[in-house]
């Protein structure tokens, strides 16, 4: 039996809003493209980078208001960092001029909002952040973990009554 893979996963920043459109048949689908970069040092110590990107789609496949493409319509913004999973897609269509034009795209399957707007600091783990946290403000002292205030009986080891 032959087995074959097909599966793309990215993290990198939105460069516009994402474009959402209905199809004919009342079907939604998110547009996006989504900016990775990476960076080296050349033979001669010199910092170079690239930036790749990518074309990125998504349909709704679940019912209505829960879908893919309504969910980043709602909560995706310029510039937020993403983690994008899904497959490579190569198709090829016809353009007004009669010119034949091949297009990459990645057809995405799960999607994760990584840190705040406009990239974020957050880099690392699934948080997400909704339009309500981005407006929110956030004491300094409260954001880097130095404040207990909500928790007042967290340091308290007393109680400690783990099974591991």
């Amino acid at each position: 039996m032959s087995r074959s893979l097909n599966k793309v996963t990215l993290i990198g920043n939105l460069g516009n809003d994402p474009e959402i459109r209905t199809t004919n048949n009342g079907s939604k689908v998110a547009n996006f493209s989504l900016a990775t970069t990476r960076q080296w040092n050349s033979a001669s110590g010199e910092k170079q980078e690239k930036t790749e990107w990518h074309k990125c789609i998504a349909w709704n496949t679940g019912g209505k208001g829960t879908g893919l493409a309504d969910i980043i319509e709602r909560y995706v913004h310029k510039g937020d960092k993403l983690y994008v999973e899904g497959r490579i897609e190569y198709r090829q269509f016809e353009d007004k001029e009669k010119q034949t034009r091949y297009v990459t795209e990645i057809n995405v399957r799960e999607i994760l909002l990584l840190g705040g707007s406009k990239g974020g600091s957050g880099g690392g783990g699934d948080s997400f952040e909704g339009p309500a946290a981005r407006s929110r403000p956030v004491d300094k002292a409260k954001k880097a973990g130095g404040d207990f205030e909500e928790f007042p009986g967290a340091l308290d080891a007393e109680d400690d009554d783990l099974p591991f």
